[in-house]
């Protein structure tokens, strides 16, 4: 069975590291629900043995119905449920075009 290699985990001693440098990764096409996913990625250094690595901070999936989060903590589902549909507002307007007659 195979672990899940965590991105702030450094892979020569094991060390917990933050990352000192972080930027944006935008996917191109979307998932199959119409979302679009935004990877944080970062660089790091070990603290204890001075090993440099990038890894992905965490994962964004916006667009849809609500925003996903997936970091080092597990995913978090913000904003609608899925299968829940929004309720739209109706806004009606009546335009009248008659012309006025002239006296």
């Amino acid at each position: 069975m195979r672990r899940k290699k965590q991105g702030n985990i450094c892979p020569m001693c094991g060390t917990k590291a933050e990352p000192y440098k972080t930027w944006q990764l935008v996917s191109p096409l979307p998932d199959a629900q119409g979302r679009i996913t935004i990877t944080i990625m970062g660089m790091f250094e070990c603290p204890n043995c001075g090993h440099k690595w990038r890894g992905v901070v965490s994962k964004i999936k916006a667009g849809g119905s609500g925003v996903e989060v997936e970091g080092a903590r597990g995913k978090k589902v913000l904003g609608e449920k899925p299968g829940r549909e929004r309720k739209a507002k109706i806004i009606e307007i009546e335009v009248n075009f008659e012309k006025e007659e002239e006296e």
